[in-house]
């Protein structure tokens, strides 16, 4: 889809970067005062642009920064002789920037459009960018974000450090936001006890997946769907599990996602705060060998029945998923992110950031299809300047 914001009207100025200039100046600065060329936050400004234009790459950043300059002098109101290098963008995104801070700032400029759906669903989960993992290591920038699904923003990002895991740091994620009225999910990995307490305790609700990292739960779990509901008489036990279906149509292959809920844990389980479990089946065919699939998984969430259908609880998990498609997806491919090798300091972190805040802006102007929103955006700078609104 392409989508045009109402300022997108070729009056693209200083005024409208001024916001994200301010926030931008917050940032310590930590290169020495004679090293400080370029400001920090015009330089992020002119980062953020070519990315929007669609370079990834600091030699390809420094390259339209350069061809560009006359219009961006005259839209920022630059003195500069000349644009930065390409050694200067990368001495910046390792040394300058510290990342901890960027995400906050990021997070920052794009909570205020977030959260318009009810209820908020906010998806956690980790990636490695593998374009910082140096020659002859296997571990590279590992980042746990916090994102909207519905509205393809990331709230936060942490670095999750050598010494740590995603377990580790997500109570730091988590504690960082406001959690009122939020629906927190995660894959296997986050179904902790820890999490589950800290999510309801500030207000929220937590929908969790049952694996081996938890076989006790599981098996419980398992074990509700694998009794019968039906009486002696042939009947049905009344208002005990409760079932939703979908199906959809796309990528060649046809799924068919069936979720069946049940109270019947409630009181019984001691993990914190359970109020609703579930088995999700899902049976796959792809158009191209006609090759049926079906995968089982279970799940458990503190949303009562009357708060959460079998529907609700299926809405949701799908919408999970979207951090995949959504965030994931789209840094690794439309914005080459685990083919950007930068080994050097915090560049991958920073990186991952600002690929963070473009994907917000593209997605709060309503674009769907980011890789037509960066060629607009080469194509028309009073555009991509407007977008910064």
């Amino acid at each position: 889809m392409e989508r045009t914001t109402g300022a997108a009207d070729g009056s693209g100025s200083l005024n409208s970067v001024s916001a994200l200039l301010e926030r931008f100046a917050t940032l310590h600065d930590a290169r020495h005062a004679r090293g400080k060329r370029y400001p920090l936050p015009v330089l992020l400004v002119l980062l953020v642009l070519a990315k929007l234009a669609g370079e990834d790459q600091p030699s390809g950043i420094a390259d339209w920064l350069h061809y560009r300059r006359v219009p961006l002098q005259a839209a920022l109101g630059l003195s500069w002789r000349r644009m930065p290098h390409h050694t200067t963008i990368r001495r910046v995104l390792a040394e300058a920037v510290p990342p901890g801070e960027l995400d906050t700032v990021v997070g920052a400029c794009l909570r205020p459009s977030a959260g318009a759906a009810q209820p908020v669903v906010v998806s956690i989960d980790g990636k490695t960018v593998r374009g910082t993992i140096p020659t002859g290591s296997t571990r590279g920038e590992h980042l746990l974000a916090a994102y909207l699904p519905a509205d393809g923003i990331v709230l936060l990002q942490v670095a999750v450090g050598e010494k740590a895991n995603e377990i580790s740091v997500a109570p730091q994620l988590l504690g960082a936001l406001d959690l009122r009225g939020t629906i927190i999910t995660g894959d296997a990995l986050h179904t902790q006890r820890i999490l589950s307490v800290q999510i309801v305790a500030a207000g929220g609700d937590y929908l969790w997946l049952a694996k081996d990292n938890q076989p006790t739960l599981r098996s419980e779990i398992a074990a509700v769907f694998e009794l019968t509901d039906e009486t002696v008489a042939g009947g049905r036990l009344p208002g005990e599990r409760r079932t939703a279906t979908s199906v959809e149509n796309g990528h060649g292959r046809q799924e068919q996602r069936t979720l069946t809920a049940s109270t019947d844990l409630t009181g019984y389980s001691d993990w914190p705060h359970l109020a609703q479990v579930f088995r999700l089946e899902r049976h796959r065919r792809t158009a191209a060998t006609g090759k049926p699939e079906q995968e089982v998984v279970y799940g458990l969430t503190s949303l009562s029945a009357e708060r959460a259908s079998a529907a609700t609880l299926l809405r949701l998990t799908r919408a999970h998923w979207g951090i995949e498609n959504g965030l994931h997806y789209r840094r690794d491919v439309t914005f080459h992110e685990d083919a950007t090798r930068l080994t050097q300091g915090h560049a991958g972190h920073v990186m991952a950031a600002l690929n963070n805040l473009v994907i917000g802006l593209f997605s709060r102007a309503g674009w769907t299809n980011h890789r037509a929103a960066r060629r607009r955006c080469n194509a028309d700078l009073p555009f991509s300047l407007a977008l910064l609104t």
